[in-house]
């Protein structure tokens, strides 16, 4: 594949990058902008070379399929349209370039993604600028990957940059569709500094050396059946795998184990099952559980440690015996992959398990590899002040999750090749 050091004489070319600016906000207030972030070496390399910068992302849902279905009504949409400008990334976006870059950045905005005004307004850039368009998402065939959509998107530049981790694993137009015609049209398709990254961290858990052993893989999660292919790979692939949070339960009542209330994913339990005798012993479970009787933050609610789960009441964190167990096998590693956090880490009563995953594999500074596949436990490092202390965070949780059950395959990552 080419990145985006192969890209030359780009002076007065426009080139396309895809990035994940899919960040969380309230209105127009932005509570993290690391995806803005994450994006800049990339850019900067490009303005820095003269390129004529076309930024596309997309930001939240626009659930077309529902208005299609009657589920939604036209209003309902527009207001997830309205919701989820991308223009809320303008000046975040423009302050990190120039601080990284040095000077001041023309970082303009079109409220429109498709049609005349997109095109005039890329045709009105000049060199080392940039120009964010609307979220992709107010087109309805972006995720359908709709040929025209892309063609009419791929018309407009004269290369292509992926640097959207955390959208690759979906087939979309501005994903797959615009690469792919572009290729169609010999011009250049490559990855961004963010997508190299990614892919060199995530590719060492899939095709796993025997250096990186024994391999450790930590998950968590509500719903087994969310990560069926996921542990279907990972048994292949590890010599451990510790289990906790919401799905360890499941798993828990497949062995029989009383759970009380605490979640269960019914129809997963044959899964659980045969999972656990395909793993002949790689599986590691909780031993005991933090329970409450009220999931929510009242007076007068009670939390008990116990091994059996009492009814009326529900698992809501590993015990310390399993923060024990789960430590001593987190110390055994040479690399470790984590995914899911142990319990409600949200609330402070039930940080504790997260927290003693965090400090077992802070443990493993200098002496292993380690890896947060994104999402919530991305989130539960960065809280609970961990973030540092691991080799690579992944910027996209379903996007690793895919990659680890797909041998290294993600749509976003295999039309570039």
């Amino acid at each position: 594949m080419l990145t985006v050091n192969d890209l030359k004489d780009l002076k007065g070319k426009k080139v396309y990058v895809r990035v994940d600016f899919n960040v969380p906000h309230k209105g127009e207030v932005i509570s993290d902008d690391n995806r803005i972030r994450a994006a800049i070496p990339t850019l900067a390399k490009l303005l820095e070379q003269g390129a004529r910068v076309l930024v596309m992302s997309h930001l939240g849902k626009v659930e077309w399929k529902k208005l299609k279905k009657g589920e939604k009504s036209q209003e309902e949409i527009d207001a997830q349209m309205k919701k989820n400008n991308l223009c809320i990334v303008i000046e975040p976006l423009k302050k990190h370039l120039e601080a990284s870059l040095g000077h001041e950045v023309n970082v303009k905005f079109c409220p429109e993604n498709r049609g005349e005004a997109l095109k005039e307004a890329v045709e009105g850039l000049k060199d080392g600028e940039i120009l964010v368009a609307q979220n992709t998402r107010y087109q309805a065939g972006e995720e359908k990957n709709d040929e025209g959509l892309a063609k009419e998107w791929a018309s407009l530049v004269d290369a292509f940059v992926m640097d959207a981790f955390g959208s690759s694993h979906r087939a979309h137009a501005s994903t797959v569709g615009v690469p792919e015609a572009l290729k169609a049209e010999g011009k250049p398709v490559a990855l961004g500094y963010l997508m190299i990254k990614e892919v060199e961290n995530l590719s060492r858990c899939v095709e796993v050396k025997e250096e990186d052993r024994p391999y450790v893989a930590v998950l968590g999660g509500l719903k087994v059946s969310d990560k069926i292919k996921v542990i279907d790979s990972l048994i292949d692939k590890c010599d451990y795998i510790v289990i906790g949070g919401a799905m360890a339960y499941t798993f828990k009542k497949a062995r029989g184990e009383e759970i009380g209330s605490s979640f269960l994913d019914a129809d997963s339990l044959d899964y659980a099952k045969a999972c656990l005798e395909k793993a002949q012993g790689k599986i590691v479970l909780p031993i005991d559980s933090v329970a409450t009787d009220s999931f929510e933050e009242v007076e007068g609610r009670k939390i008990v440690v116990c091994k059996q789960i009492p009814e009326g009441f529900e698992g809501v964190d590993i015990g310390p015996e399993s923060r024990k167990l789960f430590a001593e096998t987190i110390a055994k590693a040479k690399m470790v992959f984590w995914n899911g956090p142990m319990g409600v880490f949200e609330q402070k009563d039930f940080q504790a398990g997260t927290i003693a995953v965090c400090e077992a594999i802070k443990d493993l500074e200098g002496k292993a590899f380690s890896v947060i596949g994104g999402g919530d436990s991305a989130a539960a490092a960065k809280q609970l002040g961990y973030k540092e202390n691991f080799s690579h965070v992944s910027t996209g949780g379903g996007a690793s999750l895919e990659m680890i059950e797909k041998d290294g395959h993600l749509p976003g990552v295999d039309v570039l090749r």
